[in-house]
């Protein structure tokens, strides 16, 4: 199974963009911080990861307030054919606030007007 689920940050985004196929993406980089206990001690786990957001949930990515804490879901698959970098493929994502209640106001409406 490759699925992750994570709370980070938009820390950069491109504009929105499409493939020749003519698919919507956006890229952008996450940025996580939080302390999780290994060995019995608590560590400080900080990072950045590329990421992608493809197809129906890039328009609602793209419109997600830069420097917003949500909770990501999606799956790593290899930057390309031939990379041996991994990119976070976000699925979905929802608002996450600090009391780690998730915010659902910004789910898409169902006709894709906002």
């Amino acid at each position: 199974m490759n699925r992750i689920q994570l709370v980070a940050g938009i820390a950069e985004r491109e504009a929105l963009r499409y493939t020749p196929a003519g698919i919507p993406i956006v890229s952008a980089r996450l940025r996580h911080s939080s302390e999780q206990i290994e060995a019995g001690l608590p560590r400080l786990v900080e990072f950045e990861i590329a990421a992608i957001a493809a197809g129906e949930i890039s328009g609602r990515f793209n419109q997600a307030d830069l420097g917003g804490t949500f909770q990501f879901t999606g799956f790593l698959a290899r930057k390309n054919r031939n990379s041996k970098s991994l990119v976070f493929h976000i699925t979905d994502f929802e608002a996450y606030s600090s009391d780690h209640q998730i915010d659902h106001q910004i789910q898409e409406p169902k006709n894709g007007i906002r």
